[in-house]
């Protein structure tokens, strides 16, 4: 495994390593104003959601790895304490892309990118009006990390209104992932569209206590066929069939296999794994346990 001390490096290599290593990473679409009132709208990948209450973001305008000079955005914040926080979508990405060039400070990004500026109720700078979500944000804190190329200047956003269009919203008043369509940054000139088959849904852990991976019985914890999403599956499981039940579906889906496989105790046990394995993927879990625990059985 390659080992990196950041301190033997160039920044800029530091830098690639940790943005095509740390990602996706989703994208804070800042638009903000300076003293005068002349509207900026830059994207910044640095940048998530850190608490519910208060309901606050962070996102980070670094210092210029180039030549060490700071952006608008920052000095925005620091004079005005306000920004308004745009989600990206796929359909807004080329135009934010473009709002991304470091035009003179006089640039309506607004402008030049082709988004409509939406009046915010609360603060004084835009909302993009093409954006799904928007979050008004007054600016608790501006922690500035260094004074060297690329530190990072930590603004902290409390969100004091939110916006979001009724279109990306399911049944049920949620935001649908889907439907909001977002993109996200990764390493170089790379983006991702969580869309699609992209996005998979991973039930959490809340309310029960798995046995865990170190509770399945060794031959399962050490197989050669089961991946490590099959035994955190597995290990999420807390209380295994009994006797009887395995019993059932071993003579039920199971006997043509064993049919098969009378006679190689090496095979049936891959043959009930890699079953076990489609089971899983297919989020069929207490058939995969009484699968696998079927070799037992035999």
């Amino acid at each position: 495994m390659l080992r990196i001390n950041p301190t033997e490096l160039p920044t800029p290599k530091v830098h690639g390593y940790l943005l095509g290593a740390i990602g996706p990473r989703p994208i804070c679409f800042a638009s903000t104003v300076d003293a005068e009132g002349r509207p900026n709208l830059s994207p910044f990948s640095f940048f998530n959601v850190f608490s519910a209450d208060p309901p606050l973001c962070i996102f980070s305008p670094a210092r210029r790895g180039t030549n060490n000079t700071t952006k608008d955005t920052y000095h925005n914040v620091k004079a005005t304490k306000e920004v308004v926080i745009n989600v990206v979508t796929y359909a807004m990405v080329e135009q934010m892309s473009l709002a991304s060039t470091e035009y003179p400070p006089e640039v309506n990004e607004f402008e030049k990118a082709g988004f409509t500026m939406l009046k915010s109720e609360l603060v004084k700078p835009f909302r993009v009006a093409e954006s799904p979500v928007q979050l008004e944000c007054t600016v608790d804190q501006v922690i500035e990390t260094g004074d060297r190329p690329g530190a990072g200047n930590l603004v902290i956003c409390r969100v004091v209104l939110m916006h979001v269009k009724e279109a990306v919203l399911d049944t049920n008043g949620r935001i649908d992932q889907q439907r909001i369509d977002l993109v996200a940054r990764m390493g170089g000139n790379w983006y991702c569209r969580a869309h699609g088959d992209a996005l998979f849904e991973v039930e959490k852990p809340i309310g029960r206590m798995g046995i865990g991976v170190d509770g399945l019985p060794q031959a399962i914890r050490e197989s050669r066929y089961l991946t490590g999403n099959d035994l955190g599956r597995l290990g999420n499981t807390e209380v295994l069939p009994d006797e009887t039940s395995v019993n059932e579906y071993k003579l039920t889906e199971l006997s043509e296999l064993f049919i098969t496989h009378q006679d190689d105790a090496a095979a049936l046990e891959k043959a009930l794994h890699l079953r076990a394995h489609e089971l899983l993927e297919a989020k069929r879990v207490d058939e995969a346990w009484r699968t696998l625990l079927a070799f037992n059985e035999h």
